[in-house]
C-alpha cells in the first residue's frame, strides 16, 4: 500500500472517530433534554392533578353545604308545621284534662 493510501485510511478512520464521538455526544444531549422535558411534564402534570384535585374538592363541599342547608331548612319546616300542630292540640288536651278531672 503506498503512503498516500495509508494517509487516506487513517483520515477516513480518524473522521469516522470524530463523527462518532460526536454522534454520541449528541446522543447524550438529546437523552438530557428527553429527560429534562420528561420531568417538566410530570411535575406539570402532578401540579394540574393536585389542581384538579383540590377543585373537585372544593366543589364537593359546596354541594354538601347546600345540602346541609336544604335538610336544615327542611327540619326546621318540619319543626314548625309539628309545633303548630302540638298548639292546636293543647287546648284540645287542657279541656280533656280539665273535664277527667272536674268529673273526679
Amino acid at each position: 500500500m503506498s503512503l498516500e493510501a495509508i494517509e487516506k485510511v487513517t483520515q477516513a478512520e480518524s473522521e469516522a472517530r470524530e463523527r462518532r464521538a460526536s454522534a454520541e455526544a449528541e446522543a447524550k444531549q438529546l437523552v438530557a433534554d428527553a429527560e429534562k422535558e420528561g420531568q417538566a411534564l410530570l411535575q406539570k402534570i402532578r401540579s394540574a392533578g393536585a389542581e384538579a384535585g383540590r377543585a373537585l374538592l372544593r366543589q364537593a363541599e359546596e354541594r354538601a353545604a347546600d345540602t346541609a342547608a336544604k335538610t336544615a331548612q327542611a327540619a326546621e319546616a318540619d319543626a314548625a308545621a309539628l309545633r303548630e300542630a302540638a298548639g292546636k292540640r293543647l287546648e284540645a288536651a287542657a279541656e280533656f284534662i280539665v273535664g277527667r278531672v272536674v268529673k273526679h
